[in-house]
């Protein structure tokens, strides 16, 4: 990393900052240090120590294979999240040393819950596993039971109806469950759901082509790039129903989308906080939401657009498979940390690059991400809560979703090493 690049990190993290905040920054990363002295912690402090390591020695070593028994665990984790809650939806994830609630388990998110549903669905067909889909399925009916009457979905974990806010994005990803549900032979309730999901969507698009109700966990600026993966449901629902007007809403949101893309690859307006830093988390949904329509519409300036998108990404990734986990418009890094989720989602849309055009660099970038995320998963963990999960960031102590284990980081673990294995059984 340049000099100049590590300045500007640094001053951009400082500034419009007062004392007091910076106060209360360093007072919420003491504490989780803080908490990891406690018996119950010690195993998860090892690991965190032995991130540091490897972090500051660049002392990761891929793996490669092992997917099935890799694979498994991480849907065997999924469930657990699910498990872990005490309805049918699954824990926003794992927070060893945070005490916001009694449990270091979260309760369930319906935003993850709902793409969640499309990841066991495929893996349960992959290995023909009913118990899996059965899970799934049910996934899909806890959706519908806590749906909002509008049609829409709430931000954030599960809270009571009083205290709902409906997110446009949330909305979409709980759609492409139901389209995954609906695939699978769930009942009418669920197509019902799915349509008063769908209509939300439709009717939340501006004139300007974007939706507008970002919800409350994020900063309101007026366009989030990265809600064009909602475009993905509503073209699969307009598929799963042959009603056009959706199919014509998600082509309508993705030209809209490709609009904020710069000459560089880099999307304007793309990042749940910082718009000037996009995670690779944001990016990742952004050219996965353009790719899959694309391909479902055959428009060829959509797939140009990303790998417009990803091009500059890959280029990043390091040999070992580490990838920033944030990147200016000039795509310099803009963190120290790896955000793991990210990594995932680009790895999938190489490989469905890779599927689509051929290119040997695709899957080679996508191996790579891969590679490096087997290598930080668990699987003999005396702490079975972080066994088959994929953390936050790397090191775990990095900046997104800090010393933790969201559920959509190994949901999305589960998809690129499906994606892998698609391309291993098929050599």
């Amino acid at each position: 990393m340049k000099l100049s690049t590590i300045a500007r990190i640094f001053r951009e993290s400082l500034a419009g900052r007062n004392p007091r905040e910076l106060y209360w920054g360093f007072s919420k990363s003491a504490h989780r240090y803080k908490q990891m002295i406690n018996v119950e912690n010690h195993v998860f402090a090892k690991a965190v120590l032995d991130d540091n390591w490897k972090f500051l020695f660049a002392a990761v070593k891929p793996v490669a294979g092992e997917n099935e028994q890799r694979m498994k665990a991480a849907a065997d984790w999924l469930i657990r999240a699910k498990k872990a809650s005490d309805d049918n939806g699954v824990s926003l994830g794992y927070f060893p040393c945070q005490t916001l609630y009694d449990s270091p388990w979260f309760p369930s998110y319906p935003e993850t819950t709902g793409y969640i549903i499309q990841s066991l669905v495929e893996y349960s067909q992959k290995y023909n596993d009913p118990s899996i889909l059965e899970h799934a399925l049910s996934m899909a009916t806890w959706e519908s039971e806590v749906q909002m009457s509008s049609g829409a979905v709430q931000g954030g974990p599960l809270c009571d109806p009083e205290n709902q806010a409906a997110a446009i994005f949330n909305t979409g990803m709980v759609l492409q469950g139901y389209t995954a549900a609906i695939r699978a032979g769930a009942d009418k309730d669920i197509l019902k759901a799915a349509y008063r999901a769908a209509d939300y969507l439709v009717n939340d698009i501006g004139s300007d082509g974007h939706f507008q109700t970002h919800g409350q966990f994020v900063t309101h600026e007026k366009i989030k790039t990265y809600n064009c993966l909602c475009s993905w449901a509503l073209y699969r629902f307009s598929e799963d129903t042959g009603k056009s007007h959706y199919k014509e809403a998600a082509i309508r949101t993705v030209e809209a989308a490709i609009g904020e893309q710069r000459e560089s690859g880099w999307f304007a307006n793309n990042c749940l906080t910082n718009p000037l830093a996009p995670l690779t988390h944001t990016i990742g949904y952004t050219l996965q939401g353009i790719l899959e329509v694309g391909l479902l519409s055959g428009r060829e300036d959509f797939l140009a657009a990303v790998v417009k998108g990803v091009n500059p990404v890959i280029e990043k990734i390091k040999e070992n498979g580490f990838l920033y986990g944030r990147f200016y418009s000039n795509w310099e890094p803009a963190c120290f940390s790896s955000c793991l989720t990210g990594s995932a989602q680009i790895a999938i849309v190489c490989f469905r690059l890779f599927e689509k055009i051929g290119s040997q660099k695709y899957k080679n970038s996508a191996d790579k991400l891969v590679n490096f995320l087997k290598s930080l998963q668990k699987l003999d963990s005396p702490n079975d809560a972080m066994n088959g999960a994929i953390a936050g960031s790397f090191p775990r102590s990095g900046s997104y979703m800090t010393m933790g284990y969201p559920n959509w980081a190994t949901k999305y673990f589960l998809d690129c090493l499906m994606w892998q294995s698609k391309f291993m059984d098929s050599q």
